[in-house]
């Protein structure tokens, strides 16, 4: 059987990707090296924690539009959504290619003439060039380069623009930019998207397309980046930072974001990396907002510290509300809100208390701890630290912060 599409990589891209196409009436396979996410998709459901999507791929497993498998299988286009992370070299960020290049070369053993090769993921420009390279390696390395006219491959990048918490609606919606290598084959990959796609389609050139991906986030941390400088300039001044931006935004051309306890998610945090790392000596305000973001939480844990400091009493319980990277969602990615509390885990003299109510295991480096209901957490600390605005907490009321410290990181509860 030749499959329609063939998604692999069943992350937070992945899966919702692989369940509208799917949706839309295509023969899907999903793709994916753990087995628990082939499991759980060939049982009808995921690990992305949306109940629209799980609905969608029970729908769909159900009819046998969507299968899953650890292995790719033949398609007529292959859509590759697997992780594009950094790695760390002394002072430098680098991206992480890995990823991207094994699952290009596992197709390489399944592929026929004229058959389409998509990359969702965000990565640095250049990378759909570099897909062509290693898949005509790896047809090469074992022996099938007489049975694949590699004239008729085509590659294209199609990057993701969704955002956690309303990943089908965003899929559905929002635009598109589709970079084709040609011209021809941006046209058949736009066509692709449209089976589902509300939004517009606008073609372009592969590199084109990397680029403004990335451009789009590193635009979104140099912002995010000017609100956290502020919120640590007024901190200083003893002014609320949150008023402030609230009064400079009744500027009709002003639009200041507000500020937070650092960057989060697997794209804003590690995105402006692949700028910087392609063009460092022309790159100094996104390296300085990748700086200021990637500072704010050890400012935080400052905060804290102090106020332990003047806390009266011994071995004060520090509340910490929210572990995840944004509000109302599940994922824990570069979540700079569990860096901030694995550092006060290791404080002296203190105790931490969590309250996630958004997930159900803790992450790996703060195994171990309970996760306390927001107002129990909150009834239990003398110092509470709120770091991400999930709609649980908007139940613990004044009253019950009443003769506490509180640190909050969003202007929550202002």
């Amino acid at each position: 059987m030749i499959y329609d599409i063939c998604v692999i990589g069943l992350g937070y891209i992945g899966v919702p990707t692989a369940a509208i196409f799917a949706d839309s009436g295509k023969k899907v396979l999903g793709v994916d090296v753990l087995e628990k996410r082939v499991s759980l998709i060939n049982s009808g459901t995921s690990h992305v924690g949306e109940s629209d999507i799980n609905a969608m791929i029970a729908k769909v497993v159900k009819s046998g539009n969507l299968n899953a498998a650890s292995k790719p299988e033949s398609a007529e286009y292959y859509i590759v959504a697997v992780p594009t992370p950094f790695k760390k070299d002394h002072n430098k960020k680098l991206p992480d290619m890995g990823f991207v290049e094994a699952a290009t070369r596992s197709i390489a053993p399944v592929l026929k003439d004229g058959q389409c090769i998509i990359l969702e993921s965000t990565s640095p420009v250049g990378t759909t060039g570099e897909m062509k390279k290693w898949l005509k390696d790896e047809l090469d390395k074992i022996g099938r380069s007489a049975e694949v006219d590699y004239s008729t491959i085509e590659f294209a990048h199609c990057p993701e623009r969704i955002l956690p918490g309303r990943m089908l609606s965003e899929l559905v919606g929002n635009d598109r930019i589709v970079g084709g290598m040609t011209p021809k084959t941006s046209q058949r990959v736009g066509k692709l998207y449209k089976s589902f796609c509300k939004g517009e389609i606008f073609l372009t050139d592969d590199r084109t397309a990397e680029m403004a991906k990335l451009t789009e986030n590193a635009s979104r941390d140099v912002q995010i980046a000017f609100a956290n400088e502020l919120s640590i300039v007024c901190d200083k001044l003893g002014i609320d930072v949150w008023e402030l931006i609230r009064l400079a935004n009744r500027h009709p051309r002003v639009k200041i974001l507000n500020p937070g306890p650092g960057v989060g998610g697997h794209c804003i945090a590690v995105d402006p990396w692949f700028i910087i790392s392609a063009a460092e000596s022309q790159t100094p305000l996104m390296r300085a907002a990748r700086e200021v973001n990637d500072g704010k939480p050890g400012w935080v844990i400052a905060k804290v510290a102090e106020a332990v400091s003047r806390c009266k009493k011994n071995n004060p319980k520090i509340a910490c509300l929210g572990l995840t990277f944004k509000a109302d969602v599940n994922d824990v990615r570069e979540s700079p809100a569990i860096k901030i509390v694995e550092a006060l885990s290791h404080f002296d003299d203190c105790v931490v208390l969590i309250s996630e109510p958004n997930i159900v295991e803790m992450p790996l480096t703060l195994a171990g701890y309970a996760n306390f209901s927001p107002k129990e957490a909150v009834s239990k600390a003398d110092i509470v630290l709120l770091l991400v605005d999930h709609k649980q907490f908007s139940s613990i009321s004044p009253d019950e912060l009443s003769g506490k410290i509180l640190i909050d990181t969003k202007g929550f509860f202002k």
